[in-house]
């Protein structure tokens, strides 16, 4: 569905950018992953080039960090900086070797690799004409990037002038800019004596280096660039080897890591990974897994590409990493539909790039099933920003002062009694909106950003407005007064302001948004779009019988019911009715003939990790357009959306023959038919 008001949408997310920005590149405090920020980044950009008449010279797209950066000036890359595919284990290297060797059909059983360990950095680009320095320039999306010349300039590792005579007319060198883990170590010390803020990881220093207006703080910080291809190249002949590229732009005097190697077949490949695997820890700077690359560039040009990604090339990720640290204690939190949820509090330790002092536990089951007890040594994994687990407990460090853990036979916030449902893990807090703290978890819920958007209201001022007493229900945020807010706490006149404004804004939604924003249980937003496409409006949805909605796709006899008991509570619907007369609203869906859909007829299959959404959201707009998805490849397939981490699937398809794309053609596909992405 397009959006309602799409002028509306590239202004919301702008806003939003330019906050995450501001955080990230001035406060040097980020808030949101980086997957995050380049899901919107990209929304933008599409919604930007839809309605080129939105285009401002003072949006996100045009600019870098958190104020107006006038100096930075978008430069188009002559030849696409693409992304990398991704395996996750040896069986996804032998996948991609096999997809190399049926496509080649040459009668080849090895191939020859350059392997070069994948550092943890920022992409770029550096431009030379007649061996000078000309630009330097940051990936951006791929196509377009930012100039950071004057910064990368600074760096020591960059020569202005390229070594020898015999260089290409134009050149141009990708490679990542990275700060060594001793510098990011002196650079915090530095930072700590002078009471200031220090950095969360070395990337994240390296990207606040370099988006400097003044050239003079990056040369100040400790920046390298190890070299890991060419771009552009004009007036010139280089080898035809990968490895002897990277040898000839040494030679020139570009660095390169010195820990690349070239070797031959899959084995030695996944032999490769696993003794730089072993010696991660003692590197001198932070690399997240290794990128195997064909080495013969002819046998790359014969390959080809998928989209925005080299068929020749894949970066095969470090598994989770994990540390050992103790349990300190259990406390138990109550989400918005009741859930009791165990949270560990441990010995804070440094796991994938981040210090953990928390971390789930799930349910009385996990606790039962991991044996684990309060003083245990526990090993503790971070996958990427997946939110850390306690995955086991090291029983011969087990102290004799470790007790049991007690699960609350009452909430512990509101001293309800706590129920577990037949068939359910999770056990519940009977006290609904009595529960002070199910109020807080359904209006923060309500306010995200996927949901209301209420840009400024945060978990801490939620907090405070039900805590005194101004609020016990999301309708109750559209009654709130100027007064009542600036009574509160740390609550001044432009903030007050700005929230009111914001809650204004936010009356315009649409039914998908508002659906989602209700909290029912089970109903996630791909269910929320079902829905409202289903239906079309409010009132033929509310008064849907369970097998009306059983119709709905994605929608099981677990989650009829829970939307049916939503819509038979008096207390719930007039929340509702509240927020309608509070102004909420949104317009209804024209509902569209299946026959009439974009892939209507149609059977998608979905595999592997997807960024800008889940599978099941992907699924849900696939859907949109009329497709019906499919939990396994068949001859009746019409096309594979596969991720990183693809495995027999992907193998079927290719099998069967089946059309195979990558998410940024998915999300090409979508945008095109005008879907909500």
């Amino acid at each position: 569905m397009p959006p309602a008001d799409p002028l509306q949408e590239i202004e919301s997310l702008r806003e939003q950018l330019d906050s995450w920005n501001y955080r990230y590149y001035v406060l040097d405090e980020p808030s949101v992953p980086d997957v995050e920020y380049d899901r919107c980044m990209q929304r933008l950009l599409q919604l930007e080039a839809r309605y080129p008449q939105s285009q401002r010279a003072d949006s996100p797209s045009q600019r870098v960090g958190g104020q107006p950066l006038q100096q930075f000036r978008q430069v188009a890359h002559e030849v696409p900086m693409l992304s990398l595919d991704n395996a996750f284990s040896a069986e996804d290297m032998v996948h991609f070797n096999r997809r190399l060797l049926d496509r080649l059909s040459d009668g080849s059983d090895s191939l020859e690799f350059a392997c070069e360990p994948k550092l943890d950095g920022i992409a770029v680009s550096l431009l030379y004409r007649d061996g000078l320095l000309q630009r330097g320039a940051t990936r951006g999306d791929g196509a377009t990037g930012e100039d950071i010349t004057h910064n990368v300039r600074t760096i020591r590792s960059i020569p202005l002038r390229l070594r020898g005579g015999d260089c290409p007319t134009v050149l141009e060198v990708r490679g990542e800019i990275y700060m060594p883990r001793a510098g990011f170590e002196q650079l915090n010390a530095r930072a700590r004596e002078r009471g200031e803020k220090t950095f969360v990881n070395p990337r994240n220093a390296a990207a606040g280096s370099l988006r400097q207006l003044d050239a003079r703080i990056t040369a100040s910080r400790p920046l390298e660039m190890c070299c890991y291809g060419v771009g552009l190249v004009e007036g010139g002949v280089l080898p035809d080897r990968q490895a002897s590229v990277l040898a000839r732009l040494r030679d020139w005097g570009l660095k390169i890591n010195p820990e690349s190697a070239v070797v031959r077949g899959i084995d030695a490949c996944n032999a490769y990974f696993d003794a730089l695997a072993l010696r991660r820890d003692s590197l001198p700077y932070d690399i997240d897994g290794i990128v195997f690359k064909v080495n013969e560039l002819a046998l790359q040009e014969r390959l080809g590409f998928v989209s925005r990604a080299p068929r020749w090339a894949i970066a095969r990720k470090f598994p989770a990493q994990e540390e050992i640290t103790r349990l300190l204690d259990v406390e138990f939190q109550v989400g918005r539909t009741g859930a009791i949820t165990p949270v560990a509090r441990l010995e804070p330790v440094f796991v994938g790039g981040v210090t953990v002092s928390n971390a789930t536990l799930h349910n009385s089951d996990e606790i039962e099933r991991l044996g684990i007890q309060i003083g245990d040594s526990v090993i503790v994994r971070r996958a990427g920003d997946v939110i850390p687990q306690v995955v086991s407990v090291v029983l011969e460090k087990r102290p004799d002062s470790a007790r049991a853990i007690q699960f609350p036979t009452r909430c512990p916030v509101c001293q309800s009694a706590i129920e577990r449902e037949e068939g359910e893990a999770v056990w519940r807090c009977m006290g609904g909106l009595v529960c002070g703290a199910q109020q807080k978890a359904a209006i923060k819920h309500f306010a995200s950003r996927r949901a209301m958007d209420i840009e400024g209201l945060g978990d801490k001022l939620v907090e405070q407005l039900v805590d005194e007493g101004l609020v016990d229900n999301v309708a109750g945020l559209y009654v709130l007064s100027r007064p009542q807010l600036l009574n509160l706490e740390r609550m001044g006149d432009k903030s007050a302001d700005n929230l009111l404004a914001a809650l204004d804004a936010s009356k315009q939604t649409t039914l998908p948004r508002f659906i989602f924003a209700l909290g029912i249980r089970e109903v996630g937003e791909a269910t929320a779009r079902n829905l409202a496409r289903h239906f079309g409006n409010w009132a033929a949805l509310a008064s849907a019988t369970e097998a009306q909605l059983l119709q709905v796709d994605d929608v099981g006899p677990v989650v009829a019911d829970h939307l049916r008991q939503f819509f038979d509570s008096e207390a719930s619907m007039a929340v509702v009715a509240s927020l309608q007369q509070a102004g909420v609203s949104w317009p209804d869906i024209a509902r569209q003939p299946e026959q009439d859909t974009p892939l209507a007829g149609q059977v998608w299959v979905v595999t592997g990790k997807l960024e800008a959404f889940s599978r099941d959201e992907a699924k849900a707009r696939l859907q949109e357009l009329g497709a019906k998805v499919a939990g396994s490849v068949s001859a009746k397939t019409t096309c594979l959306v596969a991720g990183p981490g693809a495995g027999s699937k992907l193998a079927r398809a290719n099998e069967l023959g089946v059309e195979v794309i990558d998410e940024q053609s998915l999300l090409s596909l979508l945008a095109t038919h005008g879907v909500d992405i």
